[in-house]
């Protein structure tokens, strides 16, 4: 079953204020057991837009739904191309200071798990194991007929041997590493069929409209069981399939704490919403904590 895509939240009564007091965050991960979730937020610092923050790619942009993708080839043609071109950013892209918080908390043991709403691969970039990619990776392709999954990279090579010379300048690139064309800059983009059995390529993520696979939320769900509080890093929890972890974990009596610069539709889950940046927020966790976030 698929469901309608949520791009925006408006929020309904009066926003509780955020605080720049760490001090909830340095004591619940003095504790262990922390729960990471991340989402867009972490990821501005490297160069990757977020959807909803100030300046977010939501304000003129409009991710590829599933709907769409698989309703008909101009509109995958748009997307392959767009999004080819978006790849060469994504492989530009570094972790920053709060991925590297996030890897050196997990060395210390202080953290139960990650998961990230991010298909960038930064958190493992920066030494992250074992890390949830709730919505895929950007990494995978996957065939909507046989099911095959190939290297993204190997992809990316046959696309650039079917289109020789396309060099579009893109106006933005979004969290989706999909990148802003204009119809006519995109209108010839030449996209490859799956290598097997001549099936339809999609990137191996979730696109809006689309819903996550069970397996990968029941596995999400026993992390929020067995953590002993969840710590949301720069998500605006507008869509549910972030949202629902905060309320399993609030109904469980486990503390959320939220670090995102803006109201989160989470707030009222949460004992803390943190309103500073990521990179400088988790360092200066970390060192209260005597921990060192390599360069």
């Amino acid at each position: 079953m698929r469901m309608r895509p949520t791009l925006n939240w408006t929020p309904t009564g009066e926003l509780t204020p955020g605080t720049t007091d760490l001090g909830p965050v340095v004591d619940a991960l003095s504790t262990g057991g922390v729960l990471v979730l991340s989402g867009a937020g972490i990821s501005t610092e490297s160069g990757i837009p977020d959807y909803r923050g100030e300046g977010g790619s939501l304000s003129r942009h409009t991710p590829m739904t599933y709907q769409d993708f698989t309703a008909g080839a101009q509109a995958r043609r748009r997307y392959w191309a767009r999004s080819h071109l978006g790849w060469r950013t994504f492989g530009r892209a570094r972790p920053n200071a709060g991925h590297r918080a996030v890897a050196a908390f997990a060395r210390r043991g202080l953290l139960s798990g990650v998961i990230t709403q991010n298909v960038d691969g930064l958190h493992q970039a920066a030494g992250s194991q074992d890390v949830v990619e709730l919505h895929g990776s950007l990494d995978r392709v996957v065939c909507l007929s046989c099911g095959a999954f190939s290297p993204r990279r190997e992809l990316a090579t046959r696309l650039e041997e079917a289109n020789v010379g396309f060099e579009p300048v893109a106006a933005a690139v979004n969290p989706d590493g999909d990148a802003d064309l204009t119809d006519e800059q995109v209108k010839d983009f030449r996209v490859v069929p799956c290598e097997i059995c001549g099936g339809i390529l999609k990137p191996d993520v979730v696109f809006f409209g689309e819903t996550v696979p069970p397996e990968r939320v029941e596995r999400c769900r026993k992390l929020v069981r067995e953590a002993s509080s969840l710590l949301v890093l720069g998500s605006s929890l507008t869509v549910m399939s972030g949202l629902r972890f905060v309320r399993q974990a609030a109904q469980a009596d486990r503390p959320v704490l939220i670090v995102n610069r803006d109201p989160t539709r989470g707030d009222q889950h949460a004992v803390t919403r943190v309103a500073l940046p990521l990179g400088a927020a988790l360092t200066t966790v970390a060192e209260r904590l005597g921990i060192t976030v390599p360069d």
